[in-house]
């Protein structure tokens, strides 16, 4: 009995870590796709075992307040027309994007914990900025990748059975999505477009991260972010990435560019995060990089998910503004639930 129960115990994390690993794409070799994973245009990738062993052994993780429990936003509006946008921060990645009439959410979380299971996992901190029961009809769901705090499967659940909205993903993720019933899918590769429909376009970019649900699908599903065409204007959600050059091209490509909303936290410590994520100076960075349009910071305030505290994000980044005599009217920091006025770019 003894050593049925130690061979148990020693093959739990395995069986598990089947489980929750996701399909995995097959497809042609390309210049980020080997046949077997797919590749980060810096050339490099997220730290590995040994990498991860370090980090749990010499991590510092910054104060984090317990939970939160703040007033919700206003409920938004039903619709918005036209190309003069109103984007809400909810939290996290999370945002709604209301334009030309429809209504667009971009890596949707509500639930407790970003996590495989409802028991364990990174916590929230704080309520999300919108009640969901008073969201508006959702069109549109952009999943920039199928990390945890970013395709939370519970709120992907809820938005298929209320809104059957389509969900626009990168490779690999559409097999995801059929296993849990979904099938409104359009699929993407880096720089490909797809037509949404009510004069929208989307437009997958590339980003330097990884994927993986557990220990047998690292980096064989795309992650990307995405670039949305409102006919006139683009609106680039960077999704989660590490800095490299490729920022300039797509500042180039996407053109001319309404906003940009740009990830500023889980960065601590530099030499595990960097490949991955992007510290606030390096948000700044990408904002001179895209050529200096509206910037929006996310990934931040809600999850912790590193070693930087929840203050450490803003603080740092108002300085690496400062220091770039970039103003605060340039890179805004926005109040969950508070919608924001995006008026069209005058190019």
């Amino acid at each position: 009995m003894f050593v049925f129960i130690l061979i148990l115990l020693s093959s739990t994390p395995i069986i598990l870590g089947a489980l929750f690993s996701a399909p995995v794409y097959k497809g042609p070799k390309s210049d980020h796709f080997d046949g077997k994973k797919f590749l980060n245009p810096s050339g490099k990738s997220a730290k590995g075992l040994k990498g991860v062993l370090k980090y749990m052994r010499t991590q510092k993780p910054g104060v984090w307040p317990e939970y939160r429990k703040l007033p919700y936003g206003p409920k938004p509006l039903d619709l918005v027309e036209g190309a003069s946008a109103r984007i809400t921060f909810v939290n996290h990645s999370t945002f709604l994007i209301q334009v030309n009439g429809t209504n667009i959410l971009s890596d949707p979380i509500w639930s407790e914990r970003c996590s495989p299971v409802s028991f364990a996992g990174p916590k929230r901190t704080r309520t999300p900025g919108l009640d969901f029961d008073e969201l508006p009809k959702i069109d549109i769901v952009l999943l920039s990748h199928n990390h945890y705090d970013h395709l939370d499967l519970p709120t992907v659940k809820k938005l298929f059975q209320k809104h059957d909205p389509l969900f626009v993903v990168p490779l690999g993720l559409d097999l995801f999505l059929k296993k849990k019933g979904i099938s409104k899918i359009k699929v993407l590769d880096w720089w490909e477009e797809a037509d949404l429909g009510f004069g929208l376009k989307a437009c997958a970019t590339p980003a330097n991260h990884f994927s993986s649900r557990g220990m047998f699908d690292r980096d064989k599903t795309l992650w990307c972010g995405f670039g949305i065409n409102t006919g006139k204007d683009w609106i680039y959600y960077v999704g989660d990435t590490g800095y490299s050059d490729i920022f300039t091209d797509i500042g180039q490509r996407l053109q001319p560019m309404q906003a940009a909303i740009i990830p500023i936290g889980a960065y601590k410590p530099d030499w595990f995060m960097s490949p991955i994520h992007i510290s606030p100076h390096f948000a700044v960075q990408v904002h001179k990089d895209l050529g200096e349009p509206l910037s929006i910071a996310c990934h931040f305030n809600t999850f912790p998910l590193a070693d930087d505290n929840m203050e450490d994000p803003i603080n740092e980044l108002e300085t690496a503004m400062k220091a770039a005599q970039i103003s605060k009217e340039n890179f805004l920091v926005l109040s969950e639930g508070v919608p924001h006025q995006l008026e069209p770019s005058k190019a």
